[in-house]
């Protein structure tokens, strides 16, 4: 029990932030193009509380944490914030524009991905030797990253499936829009059979390249 309570201490704040200030930034960037929906609602904010969403920034990654640590696991975390809320159509340019709004999530929690690598050099070159810090500096890259390829996966709803609506021509990213339902069946379908993670490394790889430049 003890071992579960420090890992929610370690990765509750990396987890919190990289969920929620993904979403600030679709909503950030939807106002820079033309749609203010998000600002309106007070959602374009730093502010973790008006992101999380009781179910999926909380009560959800306790419960994947908790089993997978009493199956023996190492300890996963997964969760979502309130989607911020995007009128596409409000864009100067709906279907162009929709890729710089995807975009802005992933890109957000690379940035964040970077400040905890600063974090943990700063932890190196500071002689520090509170472990917990550590812990949650590297928590904060890992979560991130994983964040941000999950999210890049060109399956819609996703981020990914976004970006690739935006770049197809108009009468082939309507047929593939038709997937959008099953998305997160997709999605399940593929972390039961283990392919996930097979199409997440790619990504993974990069996001760490880019962070290493930064250690």
């Amino acid at each position: 029990m003890n071992d579960i309570i420090q890992t929610i201490a370690v990765y509750a704040i990396p987890v919190i932030f990289a969920i929620t200030l993904h979403e600030a930034a679709h909503g950030y960037v939807a106002r820079l193009f033309g749609d203010p929906t998000a600002h309106e609602a007070g959602r374009v904010s730093l502010n973790p509380a008006r992101h999380i969403d009781p179910v999926g920034t909380l009560l959800v990654p306790a419960l994947i944490l908790l089993t997978s640590k009493l199956l023996g696991g190492a300890g996963m975390l997964f969760g979502w914030a309130k989607p911020v809320p995007v009128d596409f159509g409000r864009l100067r340019r709906p279907k162009k524009d929709m890729l710089w709004v995807a975009l802005a999530g992933p890109a957000a929690n690379l940035v964040m991905a970077i400040l905890w690598a600063f974090g943990l050099r700063i932890y190196f070159q500071s002689g520090m030797e509170e472990g917990f810090w550590f812990e949650m500096a590297l928590a904060g890259v890992n979560v991130n990253l994983v964040l941000m390829a999950l999210n890049l996966l060109p399956v819609p709803p996703l981020d990914g499936g976004r970006i690739v609506y935006s770049l197809l021509p108009h009468r082939a990213a309507y047929r593939y829009g038709r997937i959008e339902p099953y998305g997160l069946v997709i999605v399940l379908v593929l972390l039961a059979t283990g392919v996930l993670w097979v199409l997440l490394e790619p990504i993974l790889m990069f996001g760490r390249t880019v962070v290493g430049w930064f250690l």
